[in-house]
């Protein structure tokens, strides 16, 4: 079982059209037996989407979490940040 770590840190826009390809990927990853989901969006605006797909793909068994920086993410999953990291 793993983890998997999605940074959208940059991400401005996305087109609805993206959204196939992202639920094959959340399918894939769920087949592969994927334990947990940590997220990285600065902008809580911006992850309505993912959370709609996330329940649809992962359903509750897979935790979903959110955060607003990398170094956050790198905290939760046990990671010890370094000094340039935001």
């Amino acid at each position: 079982m793993h983890g998997l770590v999605t940074d959208l840190s940059n991400l401005e826009k996305m087109d609805y059209a993206c959204a196939s390809e992202i639920s094959k990927m959340m399918d894939a990853c769920r087949e592969k037996g994927v334990a947990e989901v940590v997220r990285v969006i600065p902008d809580s605006k911006k992850d309505i989407g993912f959370k709609v797909m996330s329940f649809f793909h992962y359903g509750q068994t897979v935790p979903i979490v959110t955060c607003e920086t990398l170094k956050e993410a790198q905290i939760k999953l046990g990671i010890v940040p370094t000094s340039n990291t935001k």
